[in-house]
C-alpha cells in the first residue's frame, strides 16, 4: 500500500486536487496498485477520496499585510501536519499551487527524507512573475519532478535543469460537463431576449472588501443601461453570501445571490447559459474562456501592498489574467488597482454585450487557447506520472472512516 500526501489550498487548488485525486484512484485501480490518499485541501478532494487532514480552502490571501491573520492559524497548522507526518511518513508528496505554504513543506519534508519523491503540480508562475531580476522560489532545489500546465512554464523550468513534463492544463479535462446553451438558459428560467451576467468577485475574504465593490457597482450601472440584463453572483465560499448580497443591496442591482455549494455544483450552467462575465483575475479566467465566455478581469490589493510591490520589490508583469499571459496580448480587457472603478468595468463590459467586433475578437482569442493548453485526458497524464515516481511500500491501509 502507498501512502500520498497531496497539499494545495484555496478554492481554486481544492478544485484542481479533486480533480487529480479521482485521476489517481482510477490509475491505481487500473494498476492493480493499492494506494491511500491524504491531504490539505478542501471539500471537493475529500470527496474525491482523500482522507483530509486539514481543510485550507479558506486559507488564501495575496499581500503583505492580508496575510498576517493566516500566520498564526498557519504555524498552529504546521504542527499538528507535522506530528501527523511523523506517525505516518508518506511515500511521496505532491504539491498543488499555494505557492508559500507548499514550499516550505516540500523543503522541510526533503531535509528529513531525501529520497522521498515530490512531485510539484501546477507550480507557481515564475515564467511569467518574478519579483526583481531573475529570483525564483528555489522550488527545484527539492522537486523531483514538475508536471507543468502551461507550455511556457514548461520551458522555464526545464532551461534551469528540471525535470519537468507538460501535461497541459485540467481544466480541459471538464469540459465535457457542459450542457447546450438553450438547455442552461431553460434551466435558468431565462427568456429569450434576457441576457446573463456572471459577477464572480472572491474565492478570498480580502477580494471582498477590495473587488465587490467596484464590480457590484459595475454591474448595476450595465444593468440600468440593459435592462434585460439578469445578474448571477455566485459565493466563492461558504460564508460570503450575506456580504454578497449586502453589496448587492447597496448599489440597488438586482441579482440573485447563489450560496457557495449550489454554486459549484451549477457552475458549467451558469457558463453555458452567460453572456459576460465581471471576475477577478485567476483560475477562474482560463474557465471562461475554455467555456467561451467573455469578460472583464479586475484586481486590486491595499494601497500599502500595492506601494511595496510596485517601488521596493519592483513587481511589474505584462498581464495578470492568465489568459493573456497565456496568449502574451491582451485578449481580455484588465482593471487593475486605481484604474478598477465601476466606470471603467462598465465601459470595457458593454461592447461585449452586443455581437459586435469586441466580443467576436475575444472569441477567436479563446479558440487560440484552447489550442495552447494542451489536449484533454490531463489528470490522466498527471496521475500516470506521479504514480510512476512513488517506490513499492507496504504500508497499511488507513481510511476516512
Amino acid at each position: 500500500m502507498s501512502r500520498l500526501l497531496i497539499s494545495t489550498g484555496e478554492v481554486s487548488g481544492d478544485l484542481q486536487g479533486g480533480l487529480l485525486i479521482e485521476a489517481l484512484h482510477k490509475e491505481a485501480r487500473r494498476r492493480g496498485q493499492p494506494l491511500d490518499i491524504v491531504a490539505l485541501g478542501g471539500e471537493r478532494m475529500e470527496r474525491a477520496g482523500a482522507l483530509l487532514l486539514a481543510n485550507t480552502a479558506s486559507m488564501g490571501s495575496i499581500g503583505l499585510w492580508e496575510v498576517l491573520p493566516l500566520v498564526l492559524p498557519t504555524l498552529r497548522l504546521q504542527r499538528r501536519v507535522g506530528r501527523w507526518l511523523r506517525d505516518h511518513p508518506p511515500d511521496g508528496l505532491v504539491l498543488i499551487d499555494y505557492v508559500g505554504a507548499n514550499v516550505n513543506l516540500g523543503r522541510r519534508l526533503k531535509r528529513l527524507s531525501p529520497s522521498l519523491p515530490i512531485i510539484y503540480y501546477i507550480a507557481p508562475q515564475e515564467w511569467a512573475w518574478r519579483y526583481g531580476e531573475g529570483s525564483t522560489t528555489h522550488l527545484i532545489a527539492f522537486t523531483d519532478r514538475i508536471l507543468a500546465i502551461f507550455p511556457e512554464e514548461a520551458r522555464f523550468y526545464a532551461a534551469q535543469g528540471a525535470r519537468v513534463s507538460w501535461v497541459g492544463h485540467p481544466l480541459l479535462d471538464t469540459l465535457e460537463e457542459q450542457p447546450s446553451r438553450g438547455d442552461a438558459r431553460r434551466q435558468l428560467g431565462l427568456s429569450g431576449d434576457e441576457q446573463l451576467l456572471l459577477v464572480s468577485p472572491a474565492s478570498r475574504a480580502q477580494e471582498l472588501r477590495y473587488l465587490l465593490p467596484p464590480l457590484v457597482a459595475a454591474a448595476a450601472r450595465l444593468q440600468r443601461r440593459f435592462p434585460q440584463l439578469r445578474v448571477i453572483v455566485p459565493a466563492g465560499l461558504a460564508g460570503f453570501e450575506e456580504p454578497l448580497k449586502q453589496a448587492v443591496a447597496a448599489v440597488g442591482l438586482d441579482a440573485t445571490v447563489v450560496p457557495a455549494a449550489e454554486a459549484n455544483r451549477l457552475r458549467p450552467v451558469h457558463c453555458a447559459a452567460a453572456d459576460l462575465a465581471l471576475t477577478k483575475s485567476g483560475t477562474v479566467n482560463l474557465e471562461l474562456a475554455l467555456r467561451g465566455v467573455p469578460q472583464v478581469v479586475g484586481y486590486r490589493v491595499s494601497r500599502p501592498t500595492a506601494f511595496v510591490a510596485r517601488h521596493l520589490l519592483r513587481f511589474a508583469v505584462p498581464h495578470i489574467s492568465p489568459v493573456n499571459l497565456v496568449l502574451d496580448e491582451r485578449l481580455v480587457p484588465e482593471l487593475l488597482q486605481e484604474g478598477l472603478t465601476a466606470e471603467a468595468i462598465e465601459a470595457a463590459a458593454a461592447p461585449l454585450l452586443e455581437d459586435g467586433p469586441a466580443r467576436q475578437r475575444i472569441l477567436e482569442g479563446y479558440g487560440r487557447l484552447r489550442c495552447a493548453l494542451g489536449e484533454p485526458g490531463v489528470t490522466q497524464r498527471a496521475a500516470a506520472a506521479i504514480l510512476d515516481q512513488l517506490p513499492a511500500s507496504a504500508l497499511p491501509s488507513i481510511s476516512a472512516a
